[in-house]
């Protein structure tokens, strides 16, 4: 949890509302470029983003958080503009984010987002593929068709955050093949497969509101610890997550033999639990009958991770990371109003169920 006094401006702040702002304001500019999809594309983009199901029919679905549109928006506030002029910024990380969860989606085998099927099992792996990179190219027509150097400077942003999280989502699936993989390893990988896009989301409208290198620099510090911060959470969301807050199945990072942190932090510990750890999970990659485990063969591998202490090291390393995600903004003059909100922003990352 956040310190007492980091709490209490949480409490000034209403984060549902900040995040509900982000997506009205970008939802019509996101559809209106999906919509400049060929078909089918356009339709499996639209199930991809809950606006329709299966059938095509008008759907409510749950269109995720909404934090890196959030981010967008608000960073724009810090140089003195309208929120909307971050409008494209969240718009063309939202369309890099969703690109990246459908080609993740496929690659790691996952049939469950958001409590529906991920496109891939719905529409065939080929669309999954073909849509993603569409939201890719989409992410930059968005940004490029605005025609000012404000726009420039954010694409070259975008990009580096792009290639950096492609690196990243390499890393996290040669890591699943290895039988060690250090905390160090594990924190580079994460940082660039969550960190950079947040950390981009979280300077793009600033950037776009004619922000300095410097103080879009500093917004980008923020966003990438606070990457680091998110993951953390999400990966304890992956082993020890509610299905039901968080849409995937129990145990979903370990049926995935995912490296997450709790699980590279238990197996660098020193002690019987680590030990133990390791020798089955060395068993396991080379199991043929990994996929027909049952509840309780991965109930009794997070129990060893936790008991190893690699549950209470990743809760540990989110708090460090908000830490220095919110001394990061130090270093940027905005209105207190905005510093409130990149504040709280940052506490509900560490706090949320899902």
């Amino acid at each position: 949890m956040p310190p007492a006094s980091q709490a209490a401006r949480r409490t000034a702040v209403d984060v549902s509302a900040l995040l509900e702002r982000g997506r009205t304001l970008a939802t019509p500019v996101l559809r209106a470029a999906v919509d400049r999809l060929a078909p089918p594309m356009d339709t499996v983009a639209a199930y991809h983003f809950g606006w329709i199901d299966a059938h095509g029919r008008p759907a409510d679905g749950d269109g995720g958080k909404a934090v890196r549109p959030a981010l967008a928006v608000l960073s724009a506030e810090v140089t003195g503009a309208a929120p909307q002029t971050g409008v494209p910024g969240a718009v063309a990380v939202e369309l890099v984010h969703n690109f990246s969860l459908l080609h993740d989606d496929l690659m790691d085998g996952d049939e469950q987002r958001r409590h529906r099927d991920t496109v891939w099992k719905v529409h065939g792996p080929a669309q999954a593929i073909l849509v993603g990179d569409a939201l890719f190219a989409l992410a930059n027509e968005v940004l490029l068709e605005l025609g000012t150097v404000e726009a420039g400077r954010a694409t070259r942003r975008l990009t580096t955050a792009s290639r950096a999280l492609i690196d990243g989502q390499a890393q996290d699936i040669s890591y699943e093949h290895r039988d060690r993989v250090s905390v160090e390893e594990c924190l580079e990988m994460e940082g660039n497969k969550t960190g950079a896009l947040l950390a981009c989301a979280s300077s793009i409208g600033a950037v776009l509101g004619g922000a300095d290198d410097r103080t879009a620099d500093a917004l980008e510090r923020y966003g990438y610890h606070l990457g680091l911060a998110f993951q953390a959470v999400d990966d304890l969301l992956g082993i020890w997550g509610d299905p039901e807050a968080t849409g995937k199945q129990t145990w979903s990072d370990l049926r995935q033999r995912k490296k997450s942190l709790p699980v590279v932090a238990a197996l660098a510990a020193d002690g019987p639990a680590s030990r133990r750890l390791g020798e089955i999970l060395a068993a396991d990659a080379k199991s043929s009958d990994f996929a027909t485990f049952s509840e309780e063969e991965f109930a009794a591998r997070a129990a060893l991770i936790e008991e190893a202490g690699g549950r209470e090291w990743t809760a540990e390393e989110a708090r460090r990371q908000h830490t220095i995600a919110i001394e990061a903004l130090d270093a940027v003059d905005m209105p207190d109003r905005v510093r409130e909100q990149f504040t709280a922003l940052a506490d509900f990352v560490v706090v949320r169920k899902r």
